[in-house]
């Protein structure tokens, strides 16, 4: 199947909510917000987080099945951006669109400043973890214990962009 990936603008704002809310109702524990919260959100707020993060959108025949947010900060362990929100549709998982969405985002690192790319997953969410690893991160730093889920466990991951060669 062909993965399309886009970089999604504001008045694309409930593409955004759309798949944010169904990552939360399809995998509750993997993230840090919460579907009720998040679903009270008004466009103004919907939009406003275009504000602080780039999305990245990854669709089959124009349906939307992944997500991620990119924020660019001066993060732990040298990131440049850090990676958030990270989800598939499980009916998708294995066609491409996790490897397309970081194939874009480095075609993307020189003009957005995302050459370090990091991010945090639970220490259980180990097909996340492969997954990650496999795209060329690596573990850095301690584990931590989350200040939003006290007794859960989140490690840092790091890589540099692997940007498309000029040559």
């Amino acid at each position: 199947m062909n993965v399309q990936v886009s970089l999604l603008y504001p008045d694309e704002w409930m593409r955004v909510r759309n798949l944010r809310l169904r990552s939360l109702r399809e995998s509750p524990d993997a993230f840090g917000g919460n579907v009720e919260a998040e679903n009270a959100f008004t466009e103004f707020e919907w939009r406003d987080k275009f504000s602080q993060l780039d999305f990245l959108v990854a669709s089959i025949n124009s349906d939307d099945i992944a997500i991620m947010s990119v924020e660019v900060l001066d993060g732990d362990h040298g990131a440049t951006c850090w990676i958030g929100g990270c989800w598939s549709d499980p009916h998708f998982r294995g066609q491409g669109a996790f490897s397309a969405l970081f194939r874009f985002l480095d075609s993307l690192c020189e003009s957005k400043g995302w050459q370090r790319q990091g991010l945090g997953v639970w220490t259980d969410n180990f097909s996340a973890i492969a997954a990650y690893k496999a795209l060329g991160f690596i573990e850095v730093g301690e584990r931590q214990e989350s200040e939003r889920r006290p007794g859960r466990f989140y490690i840092h991951l790091i890589r540099d962009s692997k940007a498309p060669s000029l040559d």
